[in-house]
Formats: structure tokens, sequence, C-alpha cells
């Protein structure tokens, strides 16, 4: 297993000791340019297979989805959707 791993950053980057975890006490919100930043670590250390940089956020925020953190406000798949649909492209340029 890669280390340090994924999840491990995440709660790096939202300055917490641990995730809530319940979907009704999910407090967590990762802005979408640190969910980038952990992408770029992870992508560094060669851990990430997408082929550019929104692919590789999308493999952190997949990360997000089981942990139950939220992306600029939004549960971890409904932002998925939201890249998918290419609503924030101007964001990873």
């Amino acid at each position: 297993m890669p280390k340090p791993w994924t999840s491990k950053l995440i709660i790096k980057a939202l300055g917490v000791k641990k995730c809530n975890g319940g979907l009704d006490s999910a407090v967590e919100d990762l802005p979408l340019e640190k969910a980038m930043e952990v992408a770029k670590e992870k992508n560094g250390e060669g851990h990430l297979t997408g082929a550019d940089l929104k692919a590789q956020t999308r493999e952190v925020i997949g990360t997000c989805v089981s942990m139950r953190v939220k992306i600029d406000g939004h549960w971890a798949k409904d932002a998925l959707e939201i890249i998918s649909n290419g609503e924030w492209d101007a964001r990873f340029e």
C-alpha cells in the first residue's frame, strides 16, 4: 500500500485529527484546490493513475466519497458529477 495514504493526506489538508464518518455528523468540507494539492502530492510519488490533474483529483475525491468529506460544500459523489459535466474545468487550468 503506497504511503502516505490518500485518506491521511485528506485529513491533513482538512486540518483535523479524524473525520466524523457518519452521514449525519459529516461536517468536513475540502476545497477543490486542496483536493488538487493532495492529487499533485500523490502523483509526484507515482501513486495515481490519472492522465492529468483533473483525473488525478477525481481519484482523490473518490476517497472522499468513502470518508464522507464534502468538496466545496457538495457531497463527493456530486462533486465528481460536477467535474464530469465540466462545470469546474476552469479551476483545473
